[in-house]
């Protein structure tokens, strides 16, 4: 099996970074920029048996190991939600528990998955090329598992390497940031995003629409387009919540419907301050509301995200956010005070 080719800013990116030395990196930055992808080359490049500066060969034993997810001198280290959705393996333990209905999957990096992870780092290399541990999504390791994982970036193993990827590297302990080489994402060019997104398969309509609602994230947009969102109905959305129509975001879940008045919210308070919108063509956007009600929104919205992942009534929750959305634009300035 051969792995495909990884976007263009990616491969620039990942041979920039194997010019360069160092046991453990930390790949920052919001969502939707490649911070997997790229983890996943620098792996397949420390472990390949023929490596070159552009990343691994692709031919190799090792490069077929990691394509079908069964090299043994690579640990994963990511929430069991992420690792089912990205094909990696679970542990027998953590597979069985959860195919017997004894728990869900975990939504984050489990303290258990580290102990084994500090384990693999104290063995002998399996393939004699060293060890990779790739963690992601970083900033899922609560403080018990990521003191852990701090243990061995302070001491080590001589012939292990990290790679952590996060889209909120702020949530990370000091000492762990502390302890990488930091890497910042690079933001793709308009014209090099649509071009990948097209060579994905959408069309250029689509390519331009998804990309824009994703805010110039391309692999957000391409997931944007492959759970089936339709740009036309993207550009509604504005107007459906000032008519406070519910339908609008059937589709959607709980914390979907929130980012996407986040994003919403967001155009508003750019274009209530003389900004060009990210997210929505300016032509779909209602009139600004006044910035103090969309900023009460926007601390609404923030606070409803946080249990968005547990809704008491997942209808009466979209209803609630709808009424809410509105009756922020549809909100008047403060009327002067009458002189006397």
């Amino acid at each position: 099996m051969t792995a495909s080719a990884p976007a263009p800013w990616i491969a620039a990116q990942r041979r920039q970074l194997l010019a360069q030395r160092g046991h453990a990196w930390l790949l920052q930055g919001p969502s939707g920029l490649g911070q997997y992808a790229l983890a996943y080359e620098l792996v397949r490049a420390w472990l390949c048996d023929a490596p070159g500066a552009d990343g691994a060969c692709g031919q190799c034993a090792s490069c077929h190991a990691i394509a079908v997810h069964t090299h043994a001198d690579l640990c994963v280290l990511m929430p069991e939600t992420v690792m089912l959705a990205l094909g990696w393996p679970l542990s027998e333990k953590a597979q069985a528990e959860i195919d017997e209905k004894k728990r869900k999957p975990s939504r984050e990096i489990r303290v258990d998955a580290m102990r084994e992870a500090v384990e693999f780092c104290q063995r002998t290399s399996a393939r004699g090329r060293g060890k990779a541990v790739l963690v992601y999504p970083a900033e899922q390791m609560n403080h018990v598992t990521a003191n852990a994982l701090l243990k061995t970036l302070e001491e080590p193993p001589g012939d292990t390497r990290f790679v952590l990827a996060s889209e909120a590297a702020h949530l990370l302990l000091p000492t762990i940031r502390s302890r990488c080489l930091g890497h910042s994402l690079h933001w793709p060019q308009a014209d090099e995003a649509l071009a990948w997104l097209q060579a994905q398969g959408l069309s250029a309509d689509d390519a331009k629409a998804h990309w824009r609602a994703a805010g110039g994230r391309p692999q957000d947009a391409l997931a944007l387009a492959q759970a089936g969102r339709s740009p036309a109905a993207w550009a509604q959305l504005p107007q459906a919540m000032a008519r406070g129509e519910v339908a609008a975001l059937a589709d959607y879940s709980p914390a979907q419907a929130i980012a996407a008045l986040q994003k919403l919210c967001h155009d508003l308070q750019a274009c209530a301050v003389g900004a060009p919108p990210r997210y929505f063509a300016p032509e779909s956007l209602p009139p600004a509301p006044p910035l103090l009600a969309l900023a009460r929104w926007a601390q609404a919205l923030a606070k409803a995200a946080r249990s968005a992942e547990h809704p008491f009534n997942q209808g009466l929750l979209l209803e609630a956010l709808v009424a809410q959305a509105r009756q922020t634009l549809h909100s008047q300035p403060p009327r002067p005070p009458r002189t006397p």
